[in-house]
């Protein structure tokens, strides 16, 4: 029986701890505990794009992340404070949490998936192409050029400023505060179902646009055109009489 859930994983780099960030904060003490705290948090964020709740309405606070992370109280509200100064979280005006950064660190996937791209990429490596010479084509499989599309999408939003948030069921919906606030004056009634039906559709197609709200307003656009009604052509002319 396929196991089509939804899992969320962390993507870190191999130079995740040469940053300068990581090594201040390993470098203080009680400093390695600070920096197993702070993964433990990207990895209980992600499956909410980055905000530390329990679920969309509960968020977290230090007491509950002492909890999770089986940490002292206290332990973890000096560790909340130098990730705060050092810039690993943000509190968004809701007073959550949110951890910074987290969109290029976030994925996510299906175990079937997962079996599948690893089936897709074994095949591709068996039947790569051959230069002249014999040696293997550089050409890359599609599903690394998707990989690589979405790493620049995500660095694309990371560019269009720090407010870029995360929306939608699945998280997938990136928008700045000024791209929402435009799309709820434009749309007041109806860009709440717009994000949904964005964030479900590019999750089950695995689809990606530079510009979510460039999308969801083109979207939007061709459902009024259809729901407008037909304009019709009436002929003003005068026509002479016919004569028998």
């Amino acid at each position: 029986m396929s196991d089509n859930r939804k899992y969320y994983y962390l993507k870190l780099k191999e130079n995740y701890f040469d940053d300068d960030s990581i090594v201040l904060l390993e470098s203080m003490q009680d400093g390695v505990l600070y920096s197993n705290i702070l993964l433990k948090l990207y990895l209980k964020s992600l499956k909410h794009g980055g905000r530390l709740q329990l679920d969309e309405d509960i968020p977290y606070t230090a007491q509950m992340i002492a909890t999770i992370t089986r940490q002292q109280i206290g332990t973890v509200e000096r560790a909340l404070q130098i990730f705060l100064k050092l810039g690993l979280v943000e509190v968004l005006d809701s007073g959550t949490f949110y951890m910074s950064n987290i969109e290029l660190l976030i994925g996510q996937s299906s175990t079937e998936a997962e079996r599948k791209r690893a089936a897709r990429l074994q095949n591709k490596a068996l039947s790569a192409p051959r230069t002249n010479d014999g040696h293997l084509s550089d050409i890359r499989p599609p599903e690394i050029e998707i990989e690589l599309e979405k790493e620049i999408e995500i660095k694309r939003e990371i560019e269009k400023g720090r407010s870029a948030r995360a929306y939608g069921r699945y998280q997938n919906v990136f928008l700045t505060d000024e791209e929402l606030a435009d799309l709820q004056a434009s749309f007041p009634t109806v860009w709440g179902q717009y994000i949904e039906k964005l964030s479900e559709y590019m999750a089950s197609t695995g689809k990606r646009y530079q510009s979510h709200a460039a999308t969801i307003r083109r979207w939007a656009g061709e459902d009024a055109k259809k729901a407008a009604p037909p304009t019709r052509n009436r002929d003003y002319s005068v026509k002479e009489d016919e004569t028998v």
